[in-house]
């Protein structure tokens, strides 16, 4: 067991000043130091610098991280452009993210703060640095094939992969399920990983109405994906109804990405079935996609996060750039109501989606936490400061660990 004792500390929109926490893995209590160096002695005690700021480690839900060298191979500000200049770079810039190039984007959100992360996994690539990694890490192993006659062959690829990430033993690291998209995915094989998934428990995530392109082909099975599907594929119809798709997952609490094209009766559907929305403002802007209608979400009582996506639609994996974006994207926001919301979206209510014991500072929770350098005594603003001024993060522990 060891003791902190931070000048301050923030953790569920409470901001806690005088207080040290007793922790090993897990939290042990919460209470002024000279409490508890009396009921457990001969403790190490780490006394931190003046205007230390101790709060939940961030959770990174979804991102891609086997895209991590991209720079300027890809096409930005429109979705179709970007996902033709994928195809014709994707063996570059899967080849050029060797195990070190995965690795350093890790290291990375480590160094700003992110604890935890759902790796979006294409082809199992980023396993043995997400193994690895300091960090947890819910391991997504992705589904992805739209051709019934590839199905088999697609299924025992994507079985193979989500074998060898159960293979993975360590504190920290869950294997899990990701259903690329409505799109992109065959009924069959949906149905078959879905399976697994109940089966198994693992936690499930997929893609949805990331663009007007993907609302058209699903409406209509026309549009901008018209011409990729036939030329591309030789598919002249959606292999799935947006409608039947979400219907697909009725009974598990999935996260779906993006979101930004739903409309009212999905996202009814959203509401009634527990899922969680991920909101990636920085990839949705550089891919010429609607800004997510986080008011609608809130009306309809549907929870949500934010993330960063990969490198491949971000310039940085930073979840306090990202919340900067989209505290600037949201002008009809509140604003400190809508800080407070986005640091949720990146603690409590993104490790509620996952499913993980973590996300706040609370007393039985994982150990998972960071230490920002404040400049200052922080203020009732604290949650607007915090995203606007992107603080030195000094100290980063994992389960109980000091990682940084």
């Amino acid at each position: 067991m060891k003791i902190i004792s931070p000048n301050y500390i923030y953790t569920n929109n409470t901001l806690l000043s005088d207080i040290a926490i007793a922790y090993e893995k897990k939290i042990i209590k919460l209470a002024p130091l000279d409490e508890l160096t009396k009921e457990f002695p001969n403790v190490d005690i780490e006394i931190l610098e003046k205007n230390s700021l101790l709060m939940p480690g961030l959770i990174n839900a979804h991102v891609h991280i086997e895209f991590s060298a991209n720079k300027t191979e890809l096409s930005y500000g429109d979705f179709m452009g970007w996902l033709y200049s994928v195809i014709e770079n994707r063996e570059e810039l899967i080849g050029g993210c060797d195990a070190g190039c995965i690795s350093k984007a890790i290291e990375n959100m480590l160094i700003s703060g992110i604890t935890t992360f759902g790796a979006i996994s294409s082809h199992g690539m980023d396993l043995s640095a997400c193994e690895n990694a300091k960090q947890n890490v819910v391991f997504f192993n992705e589904l992805i094939g739209s051709q019934a006659t590839m199905a088999d062959a697609l299924f025992t690829d994507f079985l193979s992969r989500l074998d060898a990430s159960k293979g993975v033993k360590r504190d920290g690291f869950y294997p899990a399920i990701a259903i690329h998209s409505p799109y992109s995915v065959h009924p069959v094989l949906i149905k078959k990983a879905l399976r697994i998934v109940k089966d198994e428990n693992l936690k499930l995530t997929a893609h949805f109405m990331e663009s007007k392109a993907e609302r058209d082909w699903l409406d209509k099975s026309d549009g901008d994906f018209k011409e990729f599907f036939v030329n591309l594929l030789k598919q002249k119809t959606a292999v799935s109804g947006s409608k039947e798709f979400l219907e697909y997952f009725n009974g598990y609490n999935t996260l779906l990405t993006h979101v930004v094209e739903a409309n009212e009766d999905e996202l009814q559907n959203i509401s009634n079935n527990n899922h969680t929305v991920i909101h990636c403002p920085i990839s949705n802007r550089l891919l010429g996609n609607k800004t997510l209608n986080i008011k609608e979400l809130n009306n309809k009582n549907i929870n949500w996060v934010v993330a960063t996506d990969g490198l491949s639609s971000n310039y940085k994996l930073d979840l306090f750039e990202e919340m900067k974006i989209s505290l600037f994207s949201h002008g009809d926001a509140p604003l400190l109501d809508f800080a407070k919301a986005l640091i949720d979206g990146v603690t409590i209510n993104a490790a509620k989606a996952l499913g993980l014991n973590t996300g706040e500072i609370k007393e039985g929770k994982n150990t998972d936490m960071i230490v920002l350098d404040l400049d200052g005594p922080p203020n009732d603003e604290l949650a607007i400061h915090l995203i606007l001024h992107r603080y030195n993060v000094s100290k980063v522990y994992i389960n109980g660990q000091k990682e940084i």
